[in-house]
């Protein structure tokens, strides 16, 4: 009864819709959230006094050993955008582009790529009500708009399924079209090329790179994986493409957003590794096909993800570790390259 009496407090307590506008879900754990960001409360006001010294002034974010340790403590989220768009090089592209995002959006029609668009704008975050066809502002018209300029601006990759989700959370974050659109353009055109692209040869590569870093340092799980036939590209491809959206609790996918601006593509490395490195015995548990493909589903969800700010300090346990991805890709993306298969 006390437990019970404890949980009905808090979801009184914690609001039912989250600060972004994601409805919480049936099994939510009201009581474990509340702990958890009464903590996390504390670190958010530390690390939103220091950011605000440093950004003091206004101007561009630039680059530096400071601001790169600062981003792996979080970004507050008042100054989230301002840093992305620095750090990132898209304040620089935005600003010496005047009005081109307008030019795109005003352009010739391409009757395919809007109605690609189109087809899922109602796919597109269904919890959240701030993309719901009543919501006033209702966010569908603004990730359209976005979505429709970046395909007139990169005709290579136009659109591809699992962009809108990341246009979407960049327009949470924004709250400017204009902005959302240059950090896509930053993401899929620099810092995850071919991510998007028709052949995908950036996502299949970074797949297997994962695959033979797992190999590496986590044989065990490896040896599973090969024994039972299972492709990492099942179990892990929503993570590189949607960039852990719909993945992780949306803080966690934040945090790891601020590294990913700041630092690139190896972000995404070492978050995978961390998830699989945790819940490894778990892992090594699974019997079947079918019992792996459900186990990586379960290792994105409980405290160890929710709690966002020690999650970043687990994953910055493989900074060093990785010094030599760059190599890995190189080498597996020349063989997929000239693969008759690829």
């Amino acid at each position: 009864m006390e437990s019970a009496g404890r949980t009905q407090a808090a979801r009184d307590r914690v609001p039912r819709i989250d600060p972004y506008g994601f409805e919480r879900p049936e099994d939510f754990d009201y009581a474990a959230y509340e702990e958890f960001f009464s903590a996390y409360l504390v670190v958010l006001t530390r690390r939103a006094i220091k950011w605000s010294k440093l950004l003091k002034g206004g101007g561009s974010v630039q680059k530096s050993m400071t601001v790169k340790r600062y981003i792996r403590k979080g970004i507050p989220l008042e100054h989230r955008a301002r840093v992305w768009m620095g750090v990132s090089g898209a304040q620089a592209q935005m600003d010496r582009n005047p009005g081109y995002y307008q030019r795109l959006l005003e352009g010739e029609r391409d009757s395919r790529l809007e109605e690609a668009i189109r087809t899922d704008m109602n796919r597109t975050f269904p919890d959240n009500v701030r993309f719901r066809k009543g919501a006033d502002p209702c966010l569908q018209r603004t990730l359209y708009n976005v979505l429709l300029a970046y395909g007139h601006h990169n005709r290579d990759v136009g659109y591809c399924q699992g962009m809108n989700f990341v246009a979407g959370y960049l327009i949470l974050m924004t709250e400017s079209e204009e902005e959302s659109f240059w950090l896509l353009d930053t993401l899929v055109g620099s810092i995850l090329p071919d991510y998007y692209s028709p052949s995908m040869l950036g996502l299949k590569t970074d797949q297997e790179v994962l695959g033979e870093l797992v190999r590496t340092r986590l044989p065990a799980v490896a040896a599973l994986m090969d024994r039972h036939g299972v492709p990492w590209t099942l179990v892990v491809s929503r993570w590189f493409l949607c960039l852990f959206v719909d993945v992780l609790p949306v803080e966690t996918v934040l945090r790891i957003w601020d590294c990913l601006f700041s630092e690139g593509s190896k972000v995404i490395f070492r978050v995978a590794l961390t998830l699989i490195k945790r819940h490894q015995s778990f892992i090594l548990e699974a019997s079947s096909f079918t019992d792996i493909c459900e186990k990586f589903r379960e290792i994105t969800k409980g405290s160890f993800v929710t709690e966002c700010h020690t999650f970043m300090q687990n994953h910055s346990s493989y900074v060093k570790p990785l010094k030599s991805l760059q190599n890995i890709q190189n080498f597996l993306e020349n063989i997929m390259a000239t693969s008759p298969c690829s």
